[in-house]
């Protein structure tokens, strides 16, 4: 019998429950919305909330690749295209009157996969060790919630999804013992891509104050226009009285259309410039200025991110199995594609978001279980932060890793992350032996006359400052906290 525990949020009583070192408030309406429609605040309640069931995942497609490497556990949640839901988890010891950091989680896969309450990113050792509160959302995927045509079927609904949970813990985290003003919105993968985005919406600053992103594809973020229209037209046969596994069914067939797109349609569901909240693509880079003297980031990626989906790529295989080449192959491939989606792309965002007024440092993850055949690819960076050996025991991603030197290499990534959601200032570079390197960023051509090194970019579209250019007017008042700035790898 589960021991409940009561809390008074704005929202509506609602009863939690312990477990272990931690407390958790699970599967709590944030939103409501009909198919096809943009998210409405949840009804408040008067009797208690049973916060006890995990949030149901919105339907979708089951990935036997996925369960391979990341385990078959998300199987156990119900699905619910009415998925509009969040969980709290708080360290069981927390005073009346604390008031701890906030990180609130959007998960990754595609926009088409995954879920807050999978058992893989169970937050609760990151939230015991670290004393802070950690939501984790779940929002709209694939056909239900990232790709509109603009009439029927609206775009970014997931994404307004995401902004009504950001809302919502601004209106109701401090009855959980969070602080509303210490707001860290993270995500990994796609959902560090939506994380990116919900920074270029309006109001977001008011929302959270700092960002930390975990290889955001935005190499891949900018020109989809075709490859959407591509997508609606093939989509337009679903209404909202198709039955759920009927769009679930047609959703591959949609994503078949991005294929001619390149790399693009690797990622076929997304984001979509000029669709509310977002502004034109052309104005991207402005909104995202906007929003850097407000918002400290973290950005980075892992140093083999496309190494995830080389035992999916057959065309490949003969060349990497070759002798003596076959490895050569493989690291230019993986190089290749983890820098045209991936490293160019956040270096670039990162210097920016400096460049505009913010702080940013960008970092690289190299921790890999030995002898893996993924190395140290996309996502490896969630057994280091979420779950336990008991939830990545089996899985793909892990395996031949000891758990002993898992944990000890997570406990230091999930200080650093914790740290940065502290408002505490990071180093101008540091390091995780055997796991990561941060180095705070820096503008371009200022960094060039410091001794910077590392490799150049495309020019950005707005003129640079040059060295030494006074501040922009107004955008000292604007900081909040203590100067933080982004990990380089």
């Amino acid at each position: 019998m589960i021991s409940t525990l009561t809390f008074t949020p704005a929202c509506g009583p609602v009863h939690g429950w312990a477990d272990g070192e931690v407390i958790r408030a699970t599967g709590i309406p944030y939103a409501t919305a009909g198919r096809f429609t943009a998210p409405v605040p949840a009804t408040d309640w008067e009797e208690p909330f049973a916060a006890t069931a995990p949030a149901p995942a919105c339907p979708q497609v089951r990935s036997a690749f996925l369960e391979e490497v990341l385990g078959g556990a998300m199987a156990a949640l119900p699905r619910d295209e009415h998925c509009q839901r969040l969980s709290v988890t708080l360290p069981r010891d927390v005073a009346p009157d604390e008031r701890l950091p906030v990180m609130v989680w959007i998960h990754g896969g595609s926009y088409t996969t995954g879920a807050g309450d999978a058992p893989i990113m169970d937050p609760a050792r990151l939230v015991a060790e670290q004393r802070v509160v950690v939501v984790t959302v779940t929002y709209r995927l694939g056909l239900f919630g990232y790709l509109g045509s603009g009439h029927h079927r609206p775009a970014n609904l997931g994404l307004l999804d995401q902004l009504e949970a950001f809302r919502w813990v601004r209106r109701n985290i401090a009855a959980f013992g969070g602080d509303p003003d210490q707001v860290t919105a993270f995500g990994q993968s796609a959902g560090a891509d939506a994380v990116a985005h919900l920074m270029a919406t309006p109001g977001a600053a008011s929302l959270f104050r700092r960002a930390i992103l975990q290889s955001p594809p935005l190499g891949i973020s900018r020109g989809r226009a075709a490859m959407n229209a591509a997508m609606n037209r093939a989509a337009d046969v679903v209404t909202a009285d198709t039955p759920v596994a009927e769009v679930v069914a047609l959703q591959a067939e949609v994503a078949a259309h991005a294929t001619s797109f390149g790399l693009m349609g690797a990622m076929a569901f997304g984001t979509q410039y000029g669709h509310h909240p977002l502004p034109e693509e052309d104005e991207i880079e402005a909104a995202w200025d906007r929003a850097a003297p407000h918002i400290d980031v973290l950005i980075g990626h892992t140093t083999e991110e496309a190494r995830l989906h080389i035992p999916t790529a057959t065309t490949l295989q003969r060349w990497i199995r070759l002798p003596v080449v076959g490895p050569l192959v493989r690291r230019a491939v993986v190089g290749h594609v983890t820098a045209a989606v991936y490293s160019r792309a956040i270096r670039r965002f990162a210097r920016r978001h400096v460049r505009a007024g913010g702080t940013a440092h960008t970092y690289q993850i190299s921790w890999a279980a030995p002898g893996n055949e993924y190395g140290a690819a996309h996502a490896i960076d969630l057994p280091l932060l979420f779950g336990g050996e008991h939830t990545w025991s089996g899985t793909g991603l892990v395996a031949g890793a000891d758990w002993e030197e898992v944990d000890a290499h997570g406990r230091q990534l999930r200080r650093l992350w914790a740290a940065f959601a502290r408002g505490t200032a990071l180093d101008e570079k540091g390091r995780i032996p055997g796991a990561l390197r941060y180095r705070r960023a820096q503008d371009l051509p200022w960094a060039a006359v410091t001794g910077w090194t590392g490799p150049a970019d495309t020019p950005m579209s707005r003129p640079v400052p040059p060295p030494g250019h006074p501040p922009r007017a107004g955008r000292s008042e604007h900081r909040q906290g203590l100067p933080v700035a982004v990990l380089e790898a």
